[in-house]
């Protein structure tokens, strides 16, 4: 990225070292990952399926879970909000947290939930199948203003707050109008959005939301005529129209929108939307790269970024894990190296 002669930069390493200053809350849908390795050399006799030989299980945060997950590699101090169940799977995940490093004191445990857990079995590096466990049901206004009650108090504390929307019923319009309230006057704060359509959300009032392209063209209500030609975002008029309508709609700072193999595109208030060029070198997964992208992308704008430069920064990251099998967050060292590929006069700071 080119830069202004007298521009304030940052070495890379500290960036880093910023990231790992600010305190980060995520609040939204938690799950259980849950991963099945082996290996397949024959077909079922009793049906046309691979026999997958299990060699080994693992398990991780999932959901708003891998969201916080992906942040703590840099030392930043990371909570967590959300609801799971007194299940088994819960205890796990529970287990599972604490082993990262992500902090639950702002979870809700609820014997009547059943903990949300996707396994995937995943061999010769592809995945066979994936099995999800869950029970939909409405959240109850009792849980909602239990999450709520514990975060208002430490608001003035935290730098950033992460909303992931998984659609699987904790953001609300209760919930986020409540958290959105008890947040104005706190002008330190940076809230990111990572929205589900369908969902009747007022977002007036955060710093970002960050739809990827199918998203984005749901929420505007308008059909994608472009999708899987190729166009270039930046000559692609109806996805021009709808980042330009999502900003007005949402009354944001920024939209951020994820194009998956064709990068991002940042759209700000009064100047004209900057494309950024996806980066990946090799593709194997892409399961949690808009995780990665949203948590790498809130720890530049509390960093002191600017939303492009976040967005760079961000888009290296999610280049970097979509070359992964799993959902494996992006390591310290490894967004490190990029960033010094990148960035080598310093990282422009807002």
């Amino acid at each position: 990225m080119s830069r202004t002669m007298g521009e304030e930069t940052l070495q890379p390493e500290a960036l880093l070292s910023r990231f790992g200053d600010q305190r980060i809350l995520v609040i939204g849908d938690v799950m259980l990952d849950w991963f099945i390795w082996g290996g397949v050399s024959r077909i079922s006799p009793e049906a046309p399926v691979p026999v997958v030989e299990v060699q080994k299980e693992s398990r991780y945060p999932g959901g708003a879970a891998n969201v916080a997950r992906n942040i703590t590699p840099f030392g930043t101090t990371v909570d967590l909000s959300g609801l799971y169940g007194t299940d088994p799977n819960g205890e796990l995940l529970s287990t599972t947290l604490a082993e990262c490093g992500i902090g639950t004191r702002f979870c809700v445990q609820d014997p009547d939930l059943q903990t949300i857990t996707k396994t995937r079995v995943v061999a010769q590096h592809q995945q066979v199948v994936r099995i999800d466990r869950e029970k939909r049901q409405p959240i109850s206004d009792r849980l909602v203003h239990a999450l709520v009650d514990q975060i208002i108090p430490v608001l003035p504390e935290i730098d950033g707050i992460i909303i992931e929307d998984y659609g699987k019923g904790l953001i609300t319009p209760t919930l986020v109008a409540s958290l959105l309230e008890a947040s104005r006057g706190q002008d330190h704060l940076t809230i990111t959005v990572d929205p589900k359509p369908g969902n009747p959300i007022e977002w007036r009032g955060v710093t970002t939301v960050k739809p990827n392209r199918p998203e984005a063209f749901a929420c505007a209500g308008i059909e994608d005529l472009h999708r899987d030609e190729g166009v270039d975002p930046l000559k692609d008029e109806p996805l021009l129209a709808v980042g330009t309508q999502l900003l007005e709609e949402w009354s944001c700072e920024q939209v951020l929108l994820t194009l998956g193999e064709q990068g991002m595109l940042v759209f700000r208030r009064d100047l004209s939307p900057v494309h950024l060029k996806a980066r990946a070198r090799e593709v194997f997964d892409v399961s949690g790269a808009g995780d990665t992208a949203i948590a790498i992308y809130t720890l530049g704008l509390c960093s002191g970024l600017a939303a492009e430069v976040s967005a760079t920064v961000s888009n290296l990251a999610s280049s970097i894990v979509v070359g992964k099998l799993g959902t494996s967050p992006i390591e310290r060292d490894e967004l490190l190296e990029a960033l010094e590929r990148e960035f080598s006069q310093g990282v422009p700071l807002a």
